[in-house]
């Protein structure tokens, strides 16, 4: 599926509604995810996830393949984001406990059971960082983008990216340090 960007064709082009099932399903948990990260609020961040689908299917806007499908998609969604904090001014947060966390599928259960610890530590700390920060580590850390991508996605220059990230890093590590939890060089 290239992408997105051939299901995104077949649909727009060609009227195939599985064409934006195919989009829908592979992309909404990580774009629900992103969004979260963006407006605070996980509840809100479905909404917004549905808002951008919805203007995939009725408008149809033009993917001009300047990027990669998920980029696009995720700079859209980025977009009805800021549309909605500008009329509501005020964001709620989610207790950490409330977002879904991945557990490998480790024999060990001890082992699942402290890196899913760790997860939550990383969590609670990066909620604590500027949204900003928030935003390009889970970019670039969560979703796997690149700086290039992700600065399309912040609407930021590349290098105003890899700045951001770099304090985001450095404050992650200060948050972390700050709450017990130890770093290792890896």
């Amino acid at each position: 599926m290239d992408n997105g960007a051939s299901s995104y064709r077949r649909f727009r082009d060609n009227g195939d509604v599985h064409g934006l099932d195919e989009i829908i399903i592979e992309y909404s948990d990580g774009l629900i995810l992103y969004l979260t990260s963006v407006v605070g609020n996980i509840q809100t961040a479905e909404e917004l996830a549905e808002d951008t689908f919805v203007l995939l299917g009725t408008k149809k806007p033009k993917f001009r393949e300047k990027s990669s499908f998920k980029t696009w998609l995720y700079a859209i969604g980025r977009n009805i984001a800021i549309d909605h904090l500008r009329k509501y001014t005020k964001k709620s947060c989610v207790s950490i406990e409330d977002t879904p966390e991945s557990i490998s599928d480790e024999a060990d259960v001890e082992e699942a059971y402290i890196k899913k610890e760790q997860q939550i530590i990383v969590h609670k700390a990066m909620r604590k960082l500027p949204p900003k920060y928030q935003q390009v580590l889970w970019l670039i850390y969560f979703e796997g983008f690149s700086s290039k991508e992700a600065a399309k996605i912040m609407k930021k220059s590349l290098r105003s990216v890899e700045s951001i990230l770099y304090r985001a890093r450095k404050s992650l590590r200060s948050q972390l340090e700050t709450e017990g939890f130890e770093y290792v060089e890896t």
